[in-house]
């Protein structure tokens, strides 16, 4: 069995406070886009190996021991409770890492939904995410895989009415890793600030250049000033809003029509399609 886990986008993202728990409230809104990874597990019936989970991955190179991947944490997460066969998973890997874009959220979410299915374990959707939420913060959000305000640690989810469909939108990722806990370190806190995003949100997009902010982009931008550079870029290409996803390093452009884009970043387009 086959599925296609696909990366999301931040519109918005604004760090409020420091949680007793050591992690930050946040709010954002999460979009679903069309740049996807490829998942496949079916059941070992025929190979004798030392893990009940058998990770293969091509594409993109993860980095890491593979049995530490979140895809073999979300198998043995439902197996704790559930009598799973092993399995063998095979990962075409094609949303960047380390960009902002949740592909290794959503390669877990995805895989519980895919043994859900495989296996008839008849879990529904909130029992879905709240296995999902054990794993990651945003994992929870590919389950119902529908545009929310994301807020708390980044595990509270609410859906909302937004439709970007008659928009396009092209990523470039230059392979820059950036390091959300220092990003978190290195940003500043909002307090008490009234954010008003969900207000903001639901304005035309081309009010949100001057009203939707990221507050990672400070700190990251200091780090890889290149990364101002491809935002500044997409503007120049006539993008209507332009930013980095989440912690980075992902520039984010949102174009009224498919945008034929040229010049030196190019080369590093992940994605351009209809959102």
């Amino acid at each position: 069995m086959i599925c296609y886990p696909n990366a999301k986008i931040n519109l918005g993202l604004y760090i409020i406070n420091k949680r007793e728990d050591g992690f930050h409230n946040i709010e954002t809104v999460f979009y679903p886009i069309g740049l996807t990874d490829a998942l496949e597990c079916v059941e070992n019936k025929d190979y004798h190996v030392s893990s009940d989970c058998l990770l293969i991955s091509n594409g993109l190179k993860i980095q890491g021991n593979l049995d530490d991947n979140l895809i073999a944490k979300a198998y043995y997460l439902l197996k704790n409770n559930y009598d799973l066969p092993p399995v063998i998973v095979h990962l075409n890997k094609k949303i960047p890492m380390g960009a902002g874009l949740g592909g290794g959220s959503s390669d877990a979410a995805y895989m519980l939904k895919l043994l859900n299915e495989l296996f008839n374990l008849k879990l529904t959707n909130n029992e879905l995410k709240n296995y999902a939420a054990l794993l990651g913060s945003d994992c929870a959000f590919f389950i119902d895989n529908a545009p929310a305000y994301v807020f708390g640690k980044g595990h509270e989810l609410t859906p909302i009415n937004l439709s970007l469909s008659n928009y396009y939108i092209a990523l470039v990722h230059d392979g820059t890793h950036s390091n959300t806990a220092l990003a978190y370190k290195h940003a500043t806190c909002r307090g008490n600030e009234n954010i008003n995003l969900l207000e903001k949100i639901q304005k035309p997009i081309n009010t949100w250049k001057e009203s939707i902010e990221n507050d990672f982009e400070k700190s990251v931008f200091h780090k890889y000033p290149h990364l101002a550079n491809i935002k500044e870029w997409m503007y120049y290409q006539g993008a209507l809003y332009a930013a980095m996803s989440g912690s980075g390093s992902t520039i984010l452009g949102i174009f009224n029509k498919k945008p034929n884009l040229q010049g030196s970043w190019v080369k590093y387009i992940q994605f351009i399609g209809k959102l």
